[in-house]
């Protein structure tokens, strides 16, 4: 005879679900001010992200002018735009675990370690991104 699931109490409304809007312009605008405020606490509390924005303003610009087409221009800000984006990824990946818990957790530890190698992974891309598209910049033949 199998057992039958104990009936769920109604489960109370989350804590913050007042703070979710409808939709329409309303949402988009709280959505910008919390994409905001990422924005400064990441610059803030992150001094990775602060050292990868430093190397990565100079080089958005310098891709426009370096980049011998708009196609390569685009690959050039784009990797390192993904290096930001991953950035920040791992950085909410630290943030919870680190309100989770204190402790030395082996999962936590796992979390923050794939984070990492998330971030390592795409400033290999990065560099080998802009290694190759400079390289045809001086050496004509080598894209083909």
């Amino acid at each position: 005879m199998t057992a039958r699931p104990e009936p769920q109490p109604e489960r109370e409304p989350h804590a913050a679900q007042h703070l979710k809007s409808r939709g329409g312009l309303v949402r988009i605008w709280r959505a910008l001010g919390y994409s905001r405020a990422g924005f400064t606490a990441a610059f803030r509390h992150e001094a990775a992200f602060r050292q990868e924005l430093a190397l990565g303003v100079p080089m958005v610009v310098l891709a426009w002018w370096l980049a011998p087409t708009l196609l390569q221009a685009l690959a050039l800000v784009g990797v390192v735009v993904l290096v930001w984006i991953v950035e920040l990824l791992n950085s909410a990946i630290e943030a919870l675990a680190d309100r989770v818990s204190d402790d030395l957790h082996p999962l936590l530890g796992r979390a923050k370690d794939l984070g990492s190698a998330a971030v390592m992974l795409s400033l290999v891309l990065a560099g080998l991104t802009w290694a190759v598209v400079l390289a045809g910049r001086w050496w004509p033949g080598l894209h083909g």
